[in-house]
């Protein structure tokens, strides 16, 4: 099987400078990150915090294995409104440079806005068309960067939450080859977290780790909620998926940095004990 390494996306500080929890991270042995573009984080927009940030990262031996670009409500590649819709696509791309300085190996997108959509059925299509050409335009910058663009699938209300759609979206992507991330916590609560890790299986590059109840996308460590963690990873090695794992979870301001590192210390371990279990077979 597959040997899948098990890094920490750095959104659970999105609240906290970059620069002060890498060594807390680094201190709980996690060398393999995403990192998280919230601008209390990280300001992707400052050339000279991002280089300084890379820096860091070198001198420590962490690797960024992903960027994940902005998304906020106020952010919509997708928007029927040229001048919202460009602002929206140059944020991607301010994105994508901050994420080729980190030595990003991938940007993680979501394809759509933070919103639930009700529109008529033509503002639906109008939709559909506006974000190819500007998923082609991000992809395009990416490659520019030797990075590769990555589509998350969607909480199932939100754009491009039916798996069916975000693969339409992958399909029109020429000017670059792009890829999918799983997240596991939005799949699980569309009900095709099979299906969705089935679906994905020829373009997965990458997978958001986070466990839930059914009901709210709670970013639990791998474990402590529903989700059926060994089928999961055997349905993953059957497929054939040979990348990373990196853990999504919650940042709540409850919980301190200590005790949530020590958790998505022993979710890491949880998964990897998994992945043995399944090698042993």
């Amino acid at each position: 099987m597959s040997d899948w390494p098990v890094g920490l996306s750095t959104g659970c500080f999105y609240r906290t400078s970059i620069f002060e929890c890498l060594p807390l991270i680094r201190d709980h042995g996690f060398t393999m990150l995403e990192i998280c573009s919230h601008p209390d984080h990280l300001d992707y927009h400052d050339t000279e915090m991002v280089r300084r940030a890379a820096r860091r990262l070198e001198a420590w031996n962490l690797e960024a294995y992903s960027f994940h670009a902005p998304f906020t409500p106020g952010f919509d590649i997708t928007s029927p409104v040229k001048t919202h819709r460009r602002r929206s696509i140059d944020e991607m791309l301010a994105a994508v440079e901050a994420a080729a300085v980190l030595g990003a190996r991938y940007l993680v997108l979501h394809p759509g806005p933070e919103k639930e959509l009700q529109p008529e059925p033509g503002e639906y299509l109008q939709r559909r068309q506006n974000v190819i050409p500007a998923l082609n335009e991000i992809a395009g910058r990416c490659r520019a960067h030797q990075m590769q663009l990555v589509l998350e699938n969607m909480l199932p209300h939100l754009f491009c939450g039916d798996i069916s759609e975000l693969l339409r979206c992958l399909g029109a992507v020429r000017e670059a080859v792009a890829g999918t991330c799983l997240d596991t916590g939005h799949a699980f609560l569309s009900g095709e977290l099979f299906h969705i890790a089935t679906a994905m299986a020829g373009s997965l590059k990458m997978i958001h780790a986070s466990d839930n109840h059914g009901r709210h996308d709670d970013h639990l460590p791998p474990g402590q909620g529903r989700i059926e963690w060994l089928p999961l990873l055997g349905h993953l090695q059957k497929t054939g998926f040979a990348g990373g794992i990196i853990l999504e979870l919650n940042g709540d301001a409850k919980t301190g940095p200590e005790s949530m590192l020590r958790e998505a210390g022993q979710a890491r371990l949880y998964l990897r004990r998994l992945a043995r279990r399944l090698h042993n077979v």
